[in-house]
């Protein structure tokens, strides 16, 4: 990637006679600035906030505040910006929710028929919301992998364009702008370690693309350490790690409240490992029961955000030994690991509104 789209920037300032946003870094992103221009919806450039006085060093970016209230919008809207530009007329996805939302947003805003395929489990808000953009909805018993072979068959069976947020790589295209969001507003620099949930992995290989992208351009000189967190009801990568292995592993699923990362069989598992370990980082799971205690302190904090986005704030939480989870105690060689990349300065992103 050439240094010039990145390194011109000047904090705080659009492009010339362009739009603020993510696409403040079209230069960077492979869709064409016309439809970049007629999808977008203002998304990106979320906010970064202190944790407060209590946890000093964390530095939270409210990746919620989205059209959809999710950080899948960063995605989404490239997506199907490239869906465009390549003549679809119908988009087929599948997701455990926001990605669905997401992608049903863009698709409306762009006039294509959209159809979304999710685990008849998901929460009933994201079920209106996805349905609200004009989507067709399919409900599949079984986990999320069902839902994916399901959308796969839908594929094969129709000709429609597959708009994948694992597989498809323009999802990532936007997702890495979270990197570059966080280099500008941390005035041109990266936190020692950004905390990440990991289910398919989207954030974690967006952030580390873009994180890769700014050390090529020469802007930084190291990446942060991603600290990935998976639920301990449904870890695959999490006991990958502690077992050493490059793959994620089998494991037994139990109910989580962090529906968005309960993905057993994730596809770009090994990709999530090797990133994790390139850079530095680790993956930990986090106890079920530490969701709710850190989902109120971010509340009492003025913050709702949704499950999922509480488990990464618990993961911060835990590995500071902050009061609020005090009583909920882990151990392994990943959690020691984690501890010592949260003693400086952390990113923590919340990903997803508690209205979802």
């Amino acid at each position: 990637m050439p240094a010039a789209p990145l390194a011109e920037l000047v904090p705080g300032t659009r492009t010339p006679s362009g739009p603020g946003g993510l696409w403040r870094y079209r230069a960077c992103i492979p869709v064409g600035d016309d439809i970049a221009a007629r999808l977008t919806l203002g998304e990106g450039h979320t906010p970064i906030v202190s944790a407060g006085s209590d946890l000093e060093g964390v530095a939270l970016k409210l990746e919620f505040v989205f059209p959809t209230l999710s950080f899948k919008d960063r995605g989404a809207v490239v997506l199907i910006a490239s869906a465009v530009e390549r003549g679809a007329r119908r988009v087929v996805a599948d997701s455990s929710g926001n990605a669905g939302s997401a992608i049903a947003a863009y698709a409306a805003r762009a006039g294509l028929e959209c159809q979304v395929f999710v685990p008849a489990a998901i929460s009933a808000r994201k079920r209106a919301q996805i349905l609200a953009y004009g989507a067709s909805l399919e409900c599949v018993a079984g986990d999320r992998t069902a839902a994916a072979e399901a959308a796969i068959a839908a594929v094969a069976r129709t000709g429609a364009t597959y708009a994948s947020h694992i597989y498809n790589p323009y999802f990532l295209q936007g997702t890495k702008t979270f990197a570059f969001e966080l280099w500008e507003q941390l005035g041109r620099g990266v936190p020692d370690a950004v905390i990440v949930p990991a289910g398919n992995g989207t954030l974690a290989l967006g952030a580390a693309r873009g994180f890769s992208e700014l050390q090529a351009a020469g802007l930084i000189e190291r990446v942060p350490a991603l600290i990935a967190l998976q639920s301990e009801c449904c870890a695959p990568l999490a006991q990958a790690w502690t077992m050493g292995s490059r793959e994620p592993v089998d494991v037994e699923v139990t109910p989580t409240s962090a529906e968005g990362i309960a993905i057993p069989r994730p596809a770009r598992g090994a990709q999530i490992l090797a990133a994790v370990a390139h850079s530095g980082g680790c993956v930990v799971s986090v106890p079920e029961v530490a969701i709710e205690p850190a989902q109120r302190d971010l509340a009492a904090r003025g913050l709702f955000v949704e499950p999922t986005a509480a488990l990464v704030w618990a993961g911060l939480l835990i590995a500071r030994h902050h009061p609020a989870v005090r009583g909920i105690a882990v151990e392994s060689e990943g959690w020691t690991v984690a501890r010592a990349l949260t003693r400086g300065n952390v990113a923590v992103p919340l990903c997803g509104s508690g209205l979802k």
